[in-house]
């Protein structure tokens, strides 16, 4: 090994380490499952699928159907909400140069779920687009809010964006525990949403998923040097030629709207956007060219493992999702707390 491509094949490893363990959950999210599925006929069910080649699997029309129709959508969605909700919290900690920075700073979370609710408590649909679509509506019109609400021009700054999204969330969450109030009869729905979830009814949500996530990723991904550049500090960006507030504008745009649609169709999933970063911050160094694409991987392969665990723990019942990851990720937002309480001394 020559000294010239060390370098080169040091940055792979994160890369291949990342993608094993993604592929690793992906594969224990189609094997296990409340119906027991043979892994040899799984396997070969999957190698059938593949151009070129035939072969008898061994599963029924029925456990075909369980393997094509609920679990491997369910799997793919995790995959994706994950990806997004990592890669978002990552961008949002680069942008506003917080650590503890998640997806929902600026209201995204109180939107979505102002949304659901006032069509739950509506009578609406909620098996089919209706509710989606509203708590999509919902999370990005808080955002909007919160950027005309943290000021214009020279006067929007980070501190100024972070306290609008405070005091929007806080309105929006009002509202919602108002309409709850007035329809206490599908209070249990409300809350069943706001714990998240990956129940799916086939592909369906995640066609609904797929083009969003997309392009929320293709703008973080090229805007991950900028984010580095970011890190120096407002001013010092400036005098480098990068317009922050411009940067800033596109990053919290792309990160938005990856967030409001992933939560359109899980519900509000905690903890994911903060942990997920910061172990790939603590694994792998703290450069954002580094960061969104291991966060991206890192978060696909962390949320379809916490929606295994949430759909067998306690089969045939299922938990909600936010509650794994809240009951891994709030011992370790303790621990990046005390970290962060330690440096400053």
């Amino acid at each position: 090994m020559s000294v010239a491509t060390a370098p080169a094949r040091l940055r792979r490893r994160p890369a291949l380490a990342t993608f094993v363990f993604v592929v690793t959950a992906a594969a224990l999210g189609v094997v296990f499952g409340p119906a027991s599925l043979s892994v040899g006929d799984i396997f070969l069910e999957l190698l059938d699928r593949l151009p070129l080649i035939q072969v008898d699997s061994g599963l029924s029309e029925r456990e075909a159907a369980i393997l094509w129709q609920i679990r491997v959508p369910r799997v793919v969605l995790g995959g994706l909400v994950g990806a997004i909700l990592a890669i978002s919290g990552a961008a949002y900690q680069g942008v506003f140069r917080n650590p503890l920075a998640d997806p929902y700073l600026l209201g995204v979370a109180a939107g979505a779920g102002l949304g659901a609710t006032l069509v739950i408590a509506a009578g609406g649909d909620t098996t089919g687009i209706l509710l989606p679509a509203a708590a999509f509506a919902g999370a990005v019109i808080a955002v909007v809010v919160t950027y005309a609400a943290g000021g214009f021009g020279k006067r929007r700054n980070s501190a100024t964006l972070i306290l609008a999204g405070v005091a929007v969330a806080s309105f929006f969450t009002a509202l919602q525990t108002f309409v709850q109030q007035r329809s206490a009869d599908t209070v249990r729905e409300v809350f069943s949403w706001i714990l998240g979830r990956l129940a799916t009814v086939g592909w369906d949500e995640v066609r609904l998923l797929l083009p969003y996530a997309v392009a929320s990723v293709i703008v973080l991904l090229a805007s991950r040097r900028l984010l580095d550049v970011l890190a120096v500090g407002e001013e010092e960006a400036n005098t480098l030629g990068v317009r922050a507030e411009q940067v800033r504008l596109v990053v919290v745009a792309a990160a938005t709207l990856g967030t409001a649609a992933a939560v359109a169709v899980s519900g509000l999933i905690a903890f994911v956007g903060i942990i997920v970063p910061h172990a790939v911050r603590m694994l792998f160094g703290s450069s954002y060219r580094s960061i969104l694409p291991l966060s991206l991987l890192a978060g696909a392969g962390f949320l379809v493992l916490a929606d295994l665990l949430a759909r067998t723990v306690l089969s045939p019942g299922e938990l909600p999702i936010g509650v794994v990851t809240a009951f891994v990720g709030a011992p370790f937002f303790v621990v990046i707390l005390r970290r962060a309480l330690g440096g400053q001394q």
